[in-house]
């Protein structure tokens, strides 16, 4: 029973799954919501504007339809004044025209955006099956269209059944009116029909969406083994991402090898820990840490350190607390200012003592570290990394980041 339940699909689609049947061409749609849309446009658009339309069709047709005797047997005349009806009248339209294609193509997008693919016009001979044909005929989805339909039906038949009987004395009324009068008693009792069909339209549509949105997404549920091997398959082989973060590793302890010529100080443990440390005047507002390793990568920092004659300093407590609280390339913590400070001004001591020679400086020993700071020697994970990095042999520039 537990192998079965794997089996079904009782699982939300994944982002991944969901992206691929966009690509693919599969999108919620909703057909009653674009016929809502394009019902409520054009019966609103014709409201808006139906004085201008009628104007407009009113001009056109009494142009048409005025002619003295000797323009009636002038075939040309008749169909040049033809084309010229027929194009003023698409003029007059051509504002609802637009507004109605706008609805057409914004009302899909309400759902799930708009997308062009090709995937739906490439041939499937499968749709040939008439076995398959017959077995969604008679689907569950079936039966549930139909009553869809026949929901539709009632409803916008109902409302609009209703409009009319509510006024049937109205409409009764119209054979005893003037022909102008009757005329526009005419035009607003089919105005009002028309906007509750659109308000029985809009009644389908609030109820076929969220039927659609459903449907859609149970479309794409995914078993707990489809779901499993997509992050398999998205997670990809550890050993090949263990592999990448070791690369990684390695470019970035390349990297960072090149700051150490350039750093002021060199800041040991002595054997442990090598943090190397930057300053320029002016353009940083603390001293930052540009290189740091345990151990190896230690060893590898001092060594360039002293072929660059970058100046080294044993201060194993000074070390330890910005190894473990500086990452690299950020700025030393302001309770490390005072102690960093006494070991910059040996530096440019050290610095004039070698230029115009005197008294040697001393170099600094007791320094202020908070003891909070001072977090004690190497911990077993950060061992162990160093043993990992120094077994890849792509890593033996580099240091740790």
């Amino acid at each position: 029973m537990a192998e079965e339940s794997d089996l079904e699909k009782t699982e939300s689609a994944t982002p991944r799954r969901l992206e691929k049947a966009r690509e693919e061409g599969q999108i919620a749609r909703s057909r009653e919501l674009s016929t809502f849309a394009l019902l409520a446009a054009g019966f609103f658009g014709v409201w808006a504007m139906s004085g201008s339309i009628g104007q407009h069709l009113q001009d056109m047709l009494r142009t048409a339809f005025t002619f003295d005797h000797a323009t009636v047997f002038e075939t040309r005349r008749m169909m040049t004044g033809a084309g010229t009806a027929s194009r003023e009248g698409l003029y007059a339209l051509l504002p609802i025209l637009a507004l109605t294609g706008a609805a057409a193509l914004l009302a899909p997008m309400a759902l799930g955006g708009w997308q062009l693919s090709t995937k739906g016009l490439e041939p499937k001979f499968d749709r040939l099956n008439p076995i398959a044909g017959l077995g969604k005929i008679f689907s569950i989805n079936g039966p549930v269209q139909l009553v869809m339909s026949i929901a539709k039906t009632l409803v916008v038949g109902i409302i609009g059944g209703t409009a009319i009987w509510n006024r049937r004395e109205e409409i009764l009324a119209l054979s005893t009116q003037p022909l102008h009068l009757a005329l526009a008693n005419t035009v607003h009792l089919i105005a009002v029909c028309c906007a509750m069909t659109v308000a029985g339209m809009f009644v389908v549509a609030a109820l076929d969406v969220p039927y659609q949105l459903w449907q859609f997404h149970k479309k794409l549920r995914m078993s707990k083994e489809e779901v499993k091997r997509e992050h398999r398959e998205s997670e990809g082989d550890p050993h090949v991402k263990g592999r990448i973060r070791q690369q990684q590793r390695a470019i970035a302890r390349r990297r960072m090898m090149t700051q150490v010529p350039k750093a002021d100080v060199v800041v040991t443990n002595p054997t442990h820990f090598a943090v190397a440390l930057q300053y320029t005047d002016g353009e940083m507002r603390a001293p930052k840490v540009v290189a740091k390793g345990v151990n190896l990568v230690a060893a590898r920092i001092r060594e360039l350190a002293a072929e660059n004659n970058v100046p080294l300093l044993e201060a194993p407590p000074l070390a330890r607390a910005l190894y473990h609280n500086v990452e690299l390339n950020r700025e030393i913590p302001g309770q490390l200012y005072g102690a960093v400070a006494e070991v910059l001004a040996w530096v440019y001591q050290l610095r004039r003592f070698k230029t115009e020679g005197g008294t040697a400086p001393v170099a600094p020993t007791e320094l202020d570290v908070p003891a909070e700071l001072d977090k004690g020697g190497v911990s077993d994970q950060e061992a162990d990394q160093e043993a990992a990095d120094t077994l890849n042999p792509a890593n033996d520039d580099g240091a740790s980041a």
